[in-house]
């Protein structure tokens, strides 16, 4: 484990928890404007609301099912930064949605809900380009995308757009939030994943 940890270096281990904790309280932002979330959150809230488990229990019972998946058909997309996300993202989602919740975002108007959905745009960009760019495993539900372009002729922008959609439609089904931030979360946070990786991420990490 030491020559493991040595060969990655621990810039990278750093950047990629730090990375995971910073995008679950960019989830936690975008679930406090009550104008929805990314679509893999939006509908294991959506499942959370309906049965008798919280968001964080869900999110590791479904990664489970979406980890076989990756096991199968991705195994090259595994690495330690998988299970961090795994087993630490819903929690710290959940922490920090208590904790804004005590903000009542929803009962201050529009005009600050979308300000709070602008500055999870922000958060959760900052902190998926810190987890990518360390390079140390996909997280199970990205890397479906990944592994249907690796095994389809479609480029990945169609891939993902089909996962998100899929979940999507599931998280609208169950009756939850299918709003702005959705819809952010699913076309509009490349260019801001970008710049990160550009201006922070890389240059944080010690990546050329």
């Amino acid at each position: 484990m030491k020559e493991y940890l040595n060969k990655i270096g621990m810039r990278r281990i750093i950047g990629m928890v730090f990375g995971n904790f910073i995008l679950g309280i960019g989830i936690a932002v975008f679930r406090t404007s009550l104008l929805g979330n990314d679509p893999y959150s939006a509908m294991l809230m959506a499942g959370a609301d309906r049965l008798p488990v919280t968001y964080s229990t869900l999110m590791l019972i479904v990664n489970a099912g979406v980890f076989l998946v990756e096991f199968l058909w991705g195994r090259h997309l595994i690495g330690f930064g998988t299970f961090v996300n795994w087993f630490l993202l819903g929690y710290v989602a959940s922490f920090f949605i208590e904790v804004f919740a005590v903000m009542q975002i929803p009962q201050r108007g529009m005009a600050v809900r979308l300000l709070t959905v602008a500055v999870g745009v922000l958060i959760v960009s900052a902190g998926v380009s810190l987890y990518q760019s360390a390079d140390l495993g996909v997280a199970p539900y990205d890397s479906v995308s990944m592994i249907l372009s690796e095994h389809c002729p479609l480029p990945y922008f169609w891939c993902r757009l089909a996962t998100d959609v899929v979940c999507t439609a599931v998280c609208f089904a169950l009756g939850g939030i299918v709003n702005v931030g959705t819809a952010v979360c699913a076309f509009g946070l490349g260019p801001f994943i970008h710049f990160f990786d550009e201006h922070l991420s890389r240059k944080a990490l010690g990546i050329n």
